[in-house]
């Protein structure tokens, strides 16, 4: 590892519990700054509405002051009934499709939120996922913490330990086949993060709306490479949130996932594009393998500060 990367696992890396909630609270208060957190959630209604309710409870209504000040659900086109749970818990919901109508959406995570920017208003924005279970509003307080008291932080995200089933420390299986040797190679600075492709993160508008979003599983990756690139990795830093429970994808939804990444990655490298944007994966038919092929995201959104509607509303 490099002498710069332990430095930074010393000075960097924290726990939810160095921060108290009081001791936030006089931070927000002072600086006047507003947090808004989103949840990007596509048919998670057996989830949702729990993290809502805690964040509402514990993080808004519980409090003297509230640490959150705008808590946004965006539906990026749920069968079920993830809005109504959602709304009912707390929320606001916006679907996706609302949010600059004139660009038609593309499929994706990444897609929501960049959309997302668009939505709400606070100068941190704080991304949680939408399929944790047990879910502790130290998630959003522990990572939202260095944002309010270190000025020279910009970028946050959670760590966690992920177990899988029974299996403590096994979840991450793409993190640790894919997204760990690909920044141990080319982006050693980020070597000493432990949950690169985590869906938790806080991170200053400032620099969010200065970022590309890859619109689909490479968003993680790709928003950290950038913000190294972009802020260095000093103002970047990570904070243990204890144990994230959630639902694990299937070997063939991670193949796609990984392939995602691994574009993304690639793009960063030679800023050119796949030969051959897709990935042929196999299922047993009645007579035998049966080819399937998908595409990997090849779509990314720019910086939202080149997005007039948005420069439009910084001007209202």
């Amino acid at each position: 590892m490099l002498e710069e990367v332990e430095r930074w696992l010393a000075d960097r890396s924290w726990s939810a519990a160095d921060r108290p909630l009081d001791q936030l609270l006089d931070r927000k208060r002072a600086a006047g700054t507003t947090v808004s957190v989103v949840l990007p959630a596509l048919d998670e209604e057996a989830t949702v509405g729990a993290i809502v309710e805690v964040i509402r409870r514990e993080l808004i209504e519980g409090l003297p002051f509230p640490l959150v000040d705008e808590l946004v659900v965006v539906d990026s086109g749920s069968t079920d009934r993830t809005a109504q749970v959602a709304a009912k818990a707390g929320a606001r919901v916006v679907h996706r499709d609302e949010i600059l109508p004139r660009l038609p959406a593309l499929p994706g995570k990444g897609e929501v939120l960049w959309r997302s920017l668009l939505a709400t208003d606070g100068d941190i924005v704080c991304f949680v996922d939408a399929d944790l279970r047990d879910f502790s509003s130290a998630f959003v307080s522990g990572i939202v913490g260095p944002l309010l008291t270190e000025p020279d932080v910009q970028f946050v995200k959670a760590m966690y330990d992920r177990p899988l089933g029974d299996a403590p420390g096994q979840g991450g299986r793409v993190t640790e086949l894919v997204a760990r040797p690909l920044l141990n190679l080319h982006w050693p600075q980020l070597a000493g993060f432990v949950q690169p492709l985590g869906g938790e993160y806080a991170v200053r508008r400032s620099l969010l709306e200065r970022l590309p979003f890859p619109v689909g599983y490479g968003v993680e990756l790709g928003l950290l490479v950038d913000a190294l690139h972009t802020v260095g990795l000093d103002a970047l830093a990570q904070v243990d949130v204890g144990v994230r429970v959630h639902r694990h994808q299937d070997g063939q939804a991670l193949g796609r996932m990984a392939a995602a990444i691994y574009r993304t990655a690639l793009l960063r490298l030679s800023r050119g594009h796949l030969v051959r944007p897709e990935l042929t994966q196999f299922e047993r038919g009645p007579e035998g393998f049966v080819p399937r092929t998908y595409a990997v995201d090849t779509e990314e959104r720019p910086p939202m500060l080149g997005i007039k509607e948005y420069a439009l509303r910084r001007v209202a």
